[in-house]
């Protein structure tokens, strides 16, 4: 038993040497947020509405986004970061549930919302303006929550 024991210290003290300094502190998700989301905010009419999206960064990540997903947690989203401000257009190819779209300029003010989207539509949904992001959220809960064009999201993509 106590070989085994000293066996496996052993072990750990040499990952502990292997592995750089603060790497065990960075793999583990901020206070508040779930292993490989991001916390976001909406505010709203004075109202601040919490949601914790995966943020789609690159060009393979945008392009599946909620594809072949049979459903989304109610607080939950998707944030497409299109790393510059740029007109864009969206769409419900393969994407199996409705869908609220915020397309978000850098400041972090929505711009325009495309409620309850077609599912596995191919039709283009277009941003009207140059937008930095979009927010995904299911669909109809922009109008629950009173969510409107000219609020904010609060997110650390956002310029403050």
């Amino acid at each position: 038993m106590n070989l085994v024991r000293n066996a496996l210290a052993a072990v750990a003290l040499l990952l502990a040497a292997l592995v750089p300094a603060g790497a065990w502190a960075q793999a583990q998700p901020a206070p508040g947020e779930a292993a490989g989301l991001e916390a976001l905010t909406i505010v709203s009419g004075g109202a601040r509405h919490a949601f914790h999206v995966e943020v789609m960064r690159t060009p393979d990540q945008r392009a599946k986004g909620l594809m072949y997903r049979n459903y989304l947690p109610p607080d939950r989203g998707m944030l497409f970061d299109f790393g510059a401000s740029e007109p864009v257009a969206m769409w419900m190819q393969n994407t199996y549930i409705p869908l609220d779209m915020l397309f978000i300029r850098a400041d972090g003010t929505i711009a325009r919302i495309a409620e309850n989207t077609e599912p596995l539509s191919t039709r283009t949904i277009p941003s009207g303006e140059p937008v930095l992001s979009v927010l995904e959220i299911n669909g109809g809960v922009s109008r629950q929550l009173g969510i409107k064009p000219g609020d904010k999201v609060e997110h650390k993509l956002f310029r403050r």
